[in-house]
């Protein structure tokens, strides 16, 4: 059974109260939480890797409920996304291994959440960036939630970890105007509309 120890948690909150236009009714919030984890795959390759994936679960879901309470509570959370970096001694595939425990756990916690995680995974540098896609929590078709967030940790991830973040919000983009399916039409049963 691999461990993933944890070196470093690292909480990011943005309210977001205009773009240049008129302010919204409510400020959009963005939120992240990052980890930099112990990689036990790195520096070879190793050919079974998804056992990997049940051991970052409870990683998973500890990271789930930290976020949701630095936001103030699942009350409006309606834009999730997840992302994985591994370090230079990694492979993206070892990134992959937060696909089930990054997106499981926040749909779980996060109730009747029906819309595929958005993701993005990558190998990088000390220091390097990774952007977190948004997408609404129920139909992957909203538009007005297609977003994303930057994040990274400037002594991170060394050769040997992982970097592995989750990243919730509340509200469309500020003045968001490019139609499609609207939030409040959105009938919630495939995940799509």
């Amino acid at each position: 059974m691999p461990e993933f120890p944890i070196r470093k948690t690292m909480i990011l909150l943005e309210d977001i109260h205009h773009e240049g236009g008129p302010p919204p009714a409510a400020p959009r919030q963005r939120g992240a939480i990052l980890a930099l984890v112990k990689n036990p795959y790195a520096g070879g390759y190793v050919a079974q890797l998804q056992g990997g994936m049940d051991d970052l679960k409870p990683l998973g879901l500890m990271l789930t409920d930290r976020l949701i309470a630095a936001m103030g509570g699942r009350a409006g959370i309606d834009g999730y996304g997840k992302a994985a970096m591994a370090g230079a001694a990694g492979e993206s595939e070892h990134a992959a291994l937060w696909h089930v425990p990054g997106g499981y756990a926040m749909r779980e916690r996060l109730g009747e959440a029906k819309a595929i995680v958005p993701s993005a995974m990558k190998v990088g540098g000390m220091g390097a960036r990774i952007d977190i896609p948004l997408g609404h929590i129920n139909a992957a078709y909203v538009r007005s939630h297609f977003d994303a967030m930057e994040v990274g940790i400037p002594d991170g991830p060394r050769p040997d970890e992982l970097l592995l973040a989750l990243a919730m919000s509340r509200g469309p983009r500020v003045h968001d105007r490019m139609g499609g399916l609207a939030a409040r039409d959105v009938k919630g049963e495939d995940g799509l509309r």
